[in-house]
């Protein structure tokens, strides 16, 4: 039976019924989501459900990631509602692709995960399902394991696997508009052009998930515990001098009040300059080398060649020796010695984060 999977979270409790259903069925896993947004998060799911096929011992393949096919066939469908047609045109397109599988690996049924979703329309699905078998000559496996309390044994079962829970459905257009109903940041296709990896980023989940994956193949306790911080993001910042842009470069959590301000250097105490607005502080490049270590050559050169979240916290902490300041801190190539205006758009929010401890 092949068994397309859309996640983890839904398939693992999924597989763990049929096996118990059809007892003499070989089960074959079938990742196919082309509807995943951004490809990172395709990535750190398709690792979830390897972690959850390899505890349950079964076959896993991956299909292809054809986001631009897909994008093309909801097209004109960007703003339908969840559960609406959009999502019905995807349910048909991955249903479509997994029924061809079936019929390409041998397999006389097949069936999906998306049944046990609560967010989707088992209705839809299985009209979708028989439609299929009949085209194909195959069988739909309808289920439902939402009933009495499957939902409730389906969450147990992810806590004990501490599997990857997402927070949206994987659509671009579903999580944008949920992002703008929660009024929260659309974090998730935010990457900075250096590729650093932020907090609580899709990056740092794929580090966190595949050291999970690894401490469970070498047989170590560990948890997977959530914490609250003040997270950061930079959506966009630069310097100018004479209405020329300059090569500069923000510290993690830089702030101003306003967006905007100018001014000049007021002083300069151990080589961190002053300006005489808005708290801001100016160190050269020169200056910022000595105290990260490095040996960059230009500004730019230091935001290609990454430095980690962690190592420019530490350089932040080194010029403020205060954990809670939210100045504005600029490295710029020379000290400026004429009027400087900058732009900043930054933001500090209350967010969660996950840890893995050792048990």
């Amino acid at each position: 039976m092949l068994v397309h999977i859309c996640c983890s979270v839904d398939s693992h409790y999924f597989l763990e019924k049929l096996r118990e259903d059809f007892p003499n069925e070989k089960l074959i896993g079938f990742f196919y989501d082309p509807n995943i947004h951004p490809y990172s998060e395709y990535k750190l799911r398709f690792l979830d459900v390897k972690y959850s096929c390899e505890l349950l011992g079964i076959e896993l393949i991956e299909g292809p990631y054809d986001v631009e096919a897909w994008l093309e066939l909801v097209k004109g469908l960007e703003n339908e509602p969840e559960k609406g047609d959009r999502c019905t045109v995807c349910f048909d397109t991955r249903l479509e692709v997994s029924g061809k599988k079936a019929i390409e690996l041998g397999c006389k049924s097949f069936t999906t995960s998306l049944l046990i979703s609560p967010k989707k329309s088992q209705e839809k699905i299985e009209i979708i399902g028989q439609k299929l078998a009949i085209k194909y000559d195959l069988k739909f496996i309808f289920k439902d394991y939402r009933v009495g309390n499957g939902m409730e044994l389906q969450g147990k079962a992810v806590k004990e696997n501490q599997l990857y829970r997402q927070n949206y459905c994987g659509c671009l257009f579903g999580i944008t508009a949920q992002r703008i109903q929660q009024e929260k940041l659309l974090d998730e296709m935010i990457s900075p052009i250096n590729n650093q990896i932020l907090p609580e980023s899709i990056e740092e989940r794929i580090a966190l998930y595949e050291l999970r994956s690894q401490l469970s193949k070498e047989n170590k306790e560990f948890k997977i515990i959530k914490q609250r911080f003040l997270n950061y993001r930079l959506l966009n910042g630069f310097v100018t001098i004479n209405k020329k842009v300059i090569p500069s470069y923000f510290l993690p959590y830089s702030t101003l009040k306003n967006k905007k301000t100018a001014g000049i250097i007021e002083y300069t105490i151990e080589n961190i300059s002053y300006l005489n607005r808005d708290e801001v502080k100016v160190i050269s490049l020169s200056s910022f080398n000595i105290l990260a270590n490095q040996n960059f050559k230009t500004i730019y050169e230091l935001m290609y060649h990454k430095l980690s979240f962690e190592e420019e916290l530490k350089i932040r902490e080194k010029i403020l020796n205060n954990p809670f300041d939210l100045s504005c801190v600029i490295i710029l190539e020379n000290t400026p010695t004429s009027k400087i205006e900058i732009s900043l758009d930054s933001m500090v929010f209350d967010d969660i984060k996950e840890k893995i401890i050792d048990l």
